[in-house]
């Protein structure tokens, strides 16, 4: 029981106090987002699954929500990091073609004489700078 309480404790005042630390520099990496996004998705999907165990009848026999939230934090925050990260289908950085998955916009086109428009969805698939 004490080794539970300890670890509740660690949870959730010692490494949420560690995590405020102010960057030193700004970074364009895109695993570090997926990452990022990854380990905060991770921390939000346990503490719903910890939250989730105040409506069952017996909270000790389902720990493992815990665990499950954490697991779809962690899938959730690493799509939200990849689709983040990624902007078009190839682009072009000092003089090397990168290829990745583009991110799909949608934009809104309004009607015009014909009464035609609605929701588009785009996608960017080719990106440099010259």
């Amino acid at each position: 029981m004490r080794l539970s309480r300890q670890f509740i404790f660690a949870l959730f005042v010692v490494l949420p106090l560690s995590l405020f630390a102010a960057p030193c520099r700004a970074e364009d990496d895109g695993a570090v987002t997926i990452f990022r996004n990854s380990f905060y998705g991770g921390l939000a999907g346990g503490l719903v699954g910890a939250a989730l165990l105040a409506f069952t009848e017996k909270p000790g026999n389902h720990l493992d929500y815990i665990g499950y939230g954490a697991a779809a934090g962690v899938i959730a925050g690493a799509a939200y990091g990849v689709v983040k990260s990624t902007r078009a289908l190839a682009e072009v950085e000092n003089g090397k073609v990168k290829l990745a998955m583009p991110t799909i916009l949608p934009d809104y086109i309004p009607a015009g004489a014909r009464g035609e428009g609605g929701v588009v969805l785009m996608a960017e698939v080719l990106r440099g700078k010259f």
